[in-house]
C-alpha cells in the first residue's frame, strides 16, 4: 500500500504537467500544422534549452524564474528571428527552421563539452524529467497556461504573425523544461496530424482528447513496465493518434485498384 501511494504521488504531477501542455499544444499543433512550419517547435525548443544551458554556464541558477527568463529570451530571440526570415524569405522558411535547430543543438553540444555531467544535462532536456516535476514548476506553468488561454481563444485573430510567433516561444520555454524536447514535440504535431481532416471545434476536442488519455496511459504503462516515462508516452500518444486518426476517417484507406 505505501509503495502504491508513493507511486500515485509521483505520477499526479506529473499527469497535471501534462494536461498542462495539452491544453497549450494541441491548439498551437494545429496552426502549425496548417501553416505547413512543422518543425519551428523542435526549432524553438531546442533554442529554449540552449537558454537553460547558457545561463549554467554563467554560474546561474538553471531553476526557477532565472532559468524561465534565460529560456523565455533565447526561445523569443528565435521566434523574432523566424518572424523576419517568413517575412523575408517565405519560400525557404522550413529549411531555416532547420538550419536554426541544428545550430541551437550544436552549441549546446559546444557549450556542454568540458561538463562531466554534460551528457546527463543534453539527456534531461531532450528527454525531461516529467516524474520530478514540481510543484513550483506546476504553478508557472499553470499561470503561463491561463494567459496562453485567455490570449488564444479570446485575441487569436489580433495578435498576428509575431504574436503567434512570441506566443508560441513563451509556452514552448515552459514545458521544454517540465517535459523535455520530445514530449514537447509529440504534444504539438501529433494531435494535430491525427486530426488534420476533422472540421471546426471536433477536431480541438478530439486532439485535447487524444493528448490528455496519451498522458493518462502513458504514464500508467510507465509504471507497469519501469521504463522511462518520456519514451512511453511518445510511443502511446503516436498509438493512440493512429488510432484516433482512423476511426476518425473511417478506418484505413481502400487500397488502389491495378
Amino acid at each position: 500500500m505505501n509503495l502504491l501511494s508513493a507511486e500515485v504521488s509521483i505520477l499526479w504531477p506529473a499527469l497535471i504537467a501534462g494536461i498542462l501542455v495539452v491544453i497549450s499544444h494541441v491548439p498551437l499543433g494545429q496552426q502549425v500544422f496548417a501553416r505547413g512550419i512543422v518543425f519551428i517547435d523542435l526549432a524553438i525548443a531546442q533554442v529554449a534549452a540552449l537558454g537553460v544551458i547558457a545561463a549554467s554556464r554563467f554560474d546561474l541558477p538553471v531553476e526557477g524564474w532565472t532559468a524561465q527568463a534565460a529560456a523565455g529570451a533565447a526561445a523569443v530571440a528565435g521566434a523574432l528571428l523566424l518572424t523576419w526570415t517568413e517575412r523575408k524569405r517565405p519560400e525557404a522558411q522550413e529549411a531555416l527552421i532547420g538550419i536554426l535547430f541544428v545550430l541551437a543543438s550544436a552549441a549546446q553540444i559546444l557549450l556542454l563539452a568540458n561538463d562531466p555531467h554534460g551528457g546527463e544535462n543534453l539527456k534531461d532536456l531532450l528527454s525531461g524529467q516529467i516524474l520530478w516535476v514540481s510543484n513550483t514548476q506546476l504553478v508557472r506553468t499553470a499561470i503561463l497556461t491561463g494567459i496562453f488561454a485567455v490570449v488564444w481563444f479570446l485575441w487569436r485573430e489580433r495578435i498576428g504573425r509575431i504574436g503567434f510567433y512570441l506566443l508560441f516561444a513563451l509556452v514552448v520555454t515552459a514545458s521544454v523544461q517540465m517535459v523535455g524536447v520530445y514530449l514537447v514535440f509529440t504534444s504539438l504535431i501529433v494531435p494535430a496530424v491525427a486530426t488534420y481532416r476533422i472540421a471546426g471545434r471536433r477536431q480541438l476536442a478530439i486532439g485535447y482528447g487524444l493528448g490528455a488519455a496519451s498522458y493518462l496511459v502513458g504514464l500508467a504503462l510507465s509504471v507497469v513496465t519501469d521504463l522511462p516515462s518520456s519514451a512511453v508516452i511518445v510511443w502511446t500518444m503516436a498509438v493512440l493518434g493512429l488510432i484516433a486518426h482512423l476511426w476518425a476517417n473511417g478506418g484505413p484507406a481502400p487500397a488502389r485498384q491495378g
